[in-house]
C-alpha cells in the first residue's frame, strides 16, 4: 500500500506556542524569567525540548549548560503536557488533505521525535489521531529520527510498502530521515524555517495543504 508518513511538530501542527510556554515556564521557576520569544524562537521549538531550555540557559550565561538542560527538562514536559492544546492548531488544509489521501487508498501515519505520549495527547485533543493509522514517537523505539528505524516502523504499522512511501516533514532532521530511509522527502514552507528549507533539496515543496495530493501522486503514484 501506497503510504505517506507525516512529522508533527512544524508539519501538521503549529506547536511552537506552547513549547515555547513550557520553555518559559521553568525559566520562571528558577527565578529567571522568560528567555524564549514565541515568535523570534519558533524554529529552535520545534527542534525539541532540550534546544530551547539550551538556547534559554546559554542567554544566561549559564555555567554548566548541559547539567542545567537535563535537570529542567522532565518539568518541561510536565508543564508542556499540562498546557499541550492552549494555543496549538493544526496547519490549514490538513484535514482535507489527509481524508483525500485515504479516500484514493493510501495509508497514512505520523513519525515524531516528540515523546509518543505526548503526541498521542496532543493529536487526540486536536481530534485528528485516528486519521492516522499509526504513530511512532520518540520513544516508541531505542532509536529516534534521523535514523530511519523510526520511519520504517511507522510504515510498518500503518501496513504500508516502504518501496512506496514518503516522509513530509519541515526539518533538516526530516530530509536526512529520507534520505537515511531511501525515500522521497517533501518539506513545508509554511512552518519555522519557511522557504528555506528549499537549501535542503527536498524531492518537493509544500506550500499548502491544497497541493499535497498532487504532489504525493507525482512522487510515488
Amino acid at each position: 500500500m501506497r503510504t505517506v508518513i507525516f512529522d508533527l511538530d512544524g508539519t501538521l501542527a503549529d506547536t511552537g506556542a506552547d513549547l515555547i510556554a513550557a520553555a518559559n515556564g521553568c525559566f520562571g521557576e528558577i527565578g529567571a524569567g522568560p528567555q524564549l520569544d514565541p515568535v523570534a524562537d519558533k524554529s529552535t521549538a520545534f527542534r525539541g525540548g532540550r534546544a530551547m531550555l539550551r538556547l534559554g540557559f546559554e542567554r544566561l550565561d549559564e555555567a554548566d549548560v548541559d547539567a542545567a538542560v537535563e535537570a529542567q527538562y522532565p518539568r518541561l514536559l510536565e508543564l508542556y503536557g499540562e498546557n499541550i492544546d492552549t494555543h496549538t492548531v493544526l496547519y490549514p488544509g490538513v484535514a482535507a488533505a489527509i481524508a483525500a489521501l485515504r479516500d484514493e487508498g493510501y495509508a497514512v501515519a505520523i513519525c515524531t521525535n516528540k515523546p509518543s505520549g505526548l503526541a498521542e495527547t496532543l493529536m487526540t485533543r486536536l481530534r485528528a489521531r485516528d486519521w492516522f493509522g499509526a504513530l511512532v514517537g520518540a520513544d516508541t523505539l531505542p532509536v529516534r529520527k534521523p535514523d530511519p528505524a523510526p520511519y520504517f516502523e511507522a510504515v510498518r504499522l500503518a501496513g504500508g510498502d516502504p518501496t512506496r512511501s514518503l516522509l513530509v516533514g519541515d526539518t533538516v532532521t526530516d530530509r536526512e530521515t529520507a534520505r537515511a530511509a531511501g525515500v522521497p522527502s517533501v518539506l513545508v514552507t509554511f512552518g519555522p524555517e519557511g522557504a528555506g528549507v528549499a537549501d535542503l533539496a527536498p524531492e518537493a515543496l509544500l506550500p499548502h495543504y491544497d497541493e499535497l495530493g498532487g504532489v504525493v501522486r507525482g512522487l510515488i503514484g
